[in-house]
């Protein structure tokens, strides 16, 4: 089952969701293939390395042995591991420094997520680490100080914004509230922009009089809520001019415009303007930005007499989908007018997807049967839409092909029987393309080879050999080499030959004949005589070294040849002891008397 847990280190608390469950249920009926967990651990940033985040080994239900027989490993893909997983214990322990600010920015809540893969059978189970902020940044001013040129003629409630600080911590130990040291003229008015990031005006509450006060000198400070407070402070320089009394003002309250990511340097982005009723010098406007973000500084530029904003810097739409300026335009009075220009970054598909195997398995046995999973990737696009949407195939023909069955992660498994003597290598290329326009692909070559089975019986290329001896031979005398093939590899393909047991006139076969287990030497066990035997006929098997060997028989005939051994024999008449015989023959014998 794959479910969702968080679990804070120490509290002993697990908060559970039973929608959550539900969906997690649901989802597990469609990845049933795979065992898949979430944890969630939460832990402040700046631990020491080796800190305890959480004994996962516990959480997940699995003993060590698990752990160490699945030969369980983080996969994270990044260049930085922050965690390591001792696998002897079962916790997961900080490895690396880790700084929210450095790691997330102003992005809340900050996590990152990575899997634990277990093998044999195979998980993947996600651990999600949050990683909250302390209070180790104070609120700072982009700038040492401010001036202000105000006319004494300002009207009472005349707005003038004053310089933004950033803190880099986030939350609470985020940047609060401003304070305005005490004055007769001016007070502190708070505002939080769409992003939540509070700025801060002066607004007038007293007229001005430059003949009493020509300059005043005050003091804006920023405080943060973390615990001990921490603060940031900037001067405000205040000079009062003399008759100046329309402020700019902007022909639109917002603006709004589109940016396509990677745009070159001096891009036309849109144009602000402002008009002044006021004339001569007065009236000359002057446009600037707020530093609300000190990081929008280095993305663009405003023209500031015509009101034209460029681009100055890299737009990344992986980035940032969206930006917020505020723009102020002044007067040579020091009166100013406020408006909003919000930029939409148009995606562009600048990143290729990015192929990272999770587990690989070569050699592959031949009698695997289809379905047999040889590798798991996971597949990533960092564009978004249809540029981030990725198809993942095998290039060419083979007996393999691709299976999803989590996003992202696709298996490389086995989709026809293979046969080892037939192809007994393959180089697989994965292929994976998205759908942008033009499409960007990446692809990653697996070398698989082919493990043998005992598949093939040895095979002659005869079923039955035919040989001659000359009787009188030399018992031991080479009578014939058999030859048989096998076309598995290494102790699959070791050949020995047995001689089968049969009966030749009463004795063994093996008295006649014997077979060189090894070489198939076919050898005389004994001298022949071609007037007693004049043919033998018997069987030799070749078997195999595979478990359980297999084995084919041949039939070897030998065939006895005649040599001129023997002297010729009278048997008639017969011999009764001397060497003569001696025969009567008539004297009236005629000619052609049978003697």
């Amino acid at each position: 089952m794959s479910f969702g847990i968080t679990r804070y280190p120490g509290s002993g608390k697990w908060p559970f969701c039973c929608g959550q469950i539900l969906l997690h249920l649901l989802f597990f009926c469609y990845i049933c293939h795979f065992v898949t967990g979430h944890m969630r651990y939460s832990i402040p940033e700046e631990m020491k390395k080796g800190s305890l985040i959480g004994n996962v080994a516990q959480d997940l239900g699995l003993d060590l042995k698990r752990l160490r027989s699945g030969r369980a490993r983080i996969v994270s893909g990044e260049s930085i591991q922050y965690t390591e997983l001792k696998a002897d214990k079962g916790v997961l322990v900080v490895k690396e420094r880790i700084d929210r600010e450095q790691l997330c920015g102003e992005t809340t809540p900050c996590s990152f997520t990575f899997e634990m893969i277990l093998e044999n059978p195979m998980e993947l189970h996600q651990i999600t680490v949050e990683i909250t902020d302390i209070n180790d940044n104070s609120p700072t001013f982009k700038r040492d100080s401010m001036h202000f040129e105000i006319s004494e003629t300002a009207a009472v409630g005349a707005r003038f914004p004053l310089a933004t600080a950033e803190d880099l911590d986030v939350g609470f130990n985020g940047m609060k509230e401003y304070f305005l040291s005490d004055n007769d003229n001016f007070i502190l008015k708070q505002h939080s922009n769409a992003e939540g990031k509070k700025y801060a005006e002066m607004v007038l509450q007293k007229p001005l009089d430059r003949e009493a006060n020509p300059s005043l000198s005050l003091k804006l400070i920023a405080v943060d809520g973390g615990t001990p407070q921490r603060s940031g402070t900037v001067n405000i320089n205040v000079a009062v001019l003399d008759a100046n009394d329309n402020a700019p003002v902007f022909n639109q309250t917002l603006y709004k415009a589109t940016v396509t990511e990677n745009a070159l340097k001096n891009t036309y982005v849109t144009t602000v303007n402002a008009s002044d009723a006021d004339v001569g010098a007065n009236s000359v406007v002057t446009y600037y930005f707020s530093d609300l973000s000190s990081s929008l500084g280095d993305l663009f530029k405003i023209d500031e007499k015509s009101g034209v904003i460029l681009t100055t810097g890299s737009i990344d739409f992986e980035k940032d989908k969206k930006f917020e300026l505020q723009m102020h335009a002044k007067d040579h009075g020091g009166l100013t007018d406020t408006t909003k220009v919000i930029i939409e970054v148009v995606d562009v598909n600048d990143n290729a997807p990015a192929i990272s195997v999770m587990s690989f398995t070569s050699p592959v046995s031949e009698d695997s049967p289809p379905g047999t999973t040889i590798g798991i990737i996971n597949v990533k696009d960092l564009d978004s839409g249809d540029n981030g949407q990725v198809s993942c195939r095998i290039e060419g023909t083979a007996p393999f092909k691709i299976r999803t069955n989590l996003k992202d992660y696709y298996s490389l498994i086995t989709d026809s029987v293979l046969d080892r003597e037939m192809i007994s290598e393959y180089n697989i290329t994965v292929v994976a393309k998205d759908s942008g326009a033009p499409p960007l692909s990446a692809q990653r070559i697996f070398n698989i080879k082919v493990s043998d089975v005992n598949d093939n019986a040895p095979v002659f290329p005869k079923s039955v050999y035919s040989t001659f001896i000359t009787e009188n031979n030399s018992p031991g005398v080479s009578v014939l080499i058999l030859k048989a093939n096998d076309p598995d590899e290494n102790q699959n393909a070791r050949i020995s030959y047995i001689l089968e047991g049969k009966n030749i006139a009463g004795s063994s076969v093996s008295e006649y004949v014997s077979v060189n287990v090894e070489t198939g030497v076919v050898l005389a066990g004994r001298s022949f005589d071609y007037e007693q035997i004049k043919e033998l006929v018997f069987v030799v098997k070749a078997q195999d070294g595979g478990s359980p060997p297999l084995s084919s028989n041949v039939t070897v005939k030998l065939m006895i040849q005649d040599q001129n051994d023997n002297p010729p024999q009278v048997l008639y008449p017969v011999q009764t002891g001397g060497s003569m015989v001696a025969e009567m023959v008539p004297r009236s014998a005629d000619v052609g008397y049978l003697v």
